[in-house]
């Protein structure tokens, strides 16, 4: 098949919608087809080029730093989106967000005939702590986002979601064009058990205590990831040996560092600030137990990955985030936003270090059902029956579906 991958982000970006769209794309290459991705360009200025067999084609963009470091913005993508499809004549489009080159990718599509896909990464909380609103007009503003992205997503042939609870958000918001639950998945050859690993010397390597128990968070260091409630949940511990270890980086460093002064624990919380992907796993295999605070996650890709490493995991009660954590079994949920909630949990895994290796197993169990594998494999089922119509036509209008068509959707999803 030849697929054109459209989104707002893609490698080197480090967020969680950049590293599945890269997986997929690289992945899909890797299965033999032909894939050609379209983005705003990292560099301003448009280009082309090929990574791990995968084309490349960046758009003219504009930085708008005012609202997050590295995104970039590409106002009127149509002719160039326009050209692109007609040159590669892709059989299907798939995009991961509704910003314009997307949106503008599905117009050209449906003008051209070419069924669409769409990979729904968003929720309005990823975006709201940037906008410069009070929270009363957040709060009603939040609405509008969500019709935003629906105006589009419900002019595709089908939707994807990365978790069932995902799915669910997309049905209860007014998506009613059929979505699949399709894990983001977790590649096993990277991210695996290094029993051998030399633990100390990977914590030293990034400034973390190497007799201390560490509970290690992976991700963008942005105001909704909640890290905030970590940094509180050490300062109820009131124990020494425990260590928050902070990987990647964001807007909301500077504010966490001075929360962990003001609370006295800046000795026990280390920002390792970025990680090169070649030493994640290593890093990842070196902590005791994985932290995911956030209340945002559609799946939670970073936990995935650790789990994969045979980690317990500590995360937030929140979204799909219970879809990964089996409680006492491979981890522990907190209240959301709850640090006393935290701390009770962070003080009940670091005082039971003999739980950690089966809880660590059970992750890794976990994990398997998520293979990066099992993702691409599925995403090709998706595209074979969005060609051969056995989903939604392209003509299908954007209307409830009936029940003829609700059954013909289920039986759909029972064969994947």
């Amino acid at each position: 098949m030849r697929i054109l991958i459209a989104g707002q982000t893609y490698y080197p970006a480090f967020n969680g919608q950049s590293i599945f769209m890269t997986n997929l794309a690289e992945g899909l290459s890797q299965r033999g087809h032909e894939v050609l991705v379209v983005v705003p360009s990292n560099e301003g200025h448009a280009y082309r080029t090929e990574v791990h067999g995968v084309q490349i084609q960046a758009i003219k963009s504009v930085q708008l730093s005012f609202l997050h470091q590295g995104v970039f913005y590409t106002p009127l993508p149509g002719k160039a989106v326009r050209r692109i499809i007609k040159n590669f004549n892709p059989d299907i489009v798939h995009i991961h967000d509704h910003y314009p080159i997307s949106r503008a990718v599905v117009l050209a599509a449906k003008r051209a005939g070419i069924n669409t896909v769409g990979t729904n990464h968003f929720m309005p909380e990823n975006l709201l702590p940037y906008l410069p609103f009070s929270n009363e007009m957040k709060r009603s503003f939040r609405w509008l986002l969500w019709q935003w992205m629906l105006e589009l997503y419900n002019r595709l042939d089908v939707a994807t979601a990365p978790s069932r609870t995902a799915a669910a958000i997309l049905r209860r918001q007014g998506l009613v064009k059929p979505v699949y639950p399709i894990s983001c998945g977790v590649d096993p050859k990277r991210f695996y058990v290094q029993a051998d690993i030399d633990r100390s010397a990977w914590r030293q390597r990034y400034g973390l205590d190497p007799n201390k128990i560490l509970f290690l968070f992976v991700g963008r260091v942005d105001g909704e990831k909640r890290l905030d409630v970590m940094i509180q949940a050490l300062s109820y511990l009131q124990k020494d040996n425990i260590q928050l270890g902070i990987v990647g980086k964001g807007a909301a460093m500077d504010k966490l560092k001075m929360m962990a002064a003001e609370l006295g624990v800046e000795q026990q919380v280390h920002f390792t600030g970025f990680v090169p992907d070649e030493h994640l796993p290593a890093l990842l295999n070196s902590a005791d137990v994985f932290a995911m605070p956030s209340e945002a996650e559609l799946l939670s890709i970073a936990s995935l990955e650790a789990m994969s490493c045979g980690k317990p995991v500590l995360a937030a009660h929140a979204r799909a985030l219970p879809e990964l954590v089996n409680e006492g079994v491979n981890g522990y949920l907190f209240q959301p936003g709850d640090a006393q909630d935290a701390a009770r949990y962070m003080a009940l895994l670091a005082n039971h270090p003999t739980r950690w290796l089966s809880m660590g197993a059970a992750s890794l169990d976990k994990a398997r059902l998520h293979s990066l594998d099992r993702t691409l494999q599925n995403y090709e089922k998706v595209y074979s029956k969005v060609l051969e119509k056995a989903l939604f036509p392209a003509s299908q209008p954007n209307t409830r579906p009936g029940r003829r068509v609700k059954r013909k959707i289920r039986e759909s999803i029972d064969q994947l």
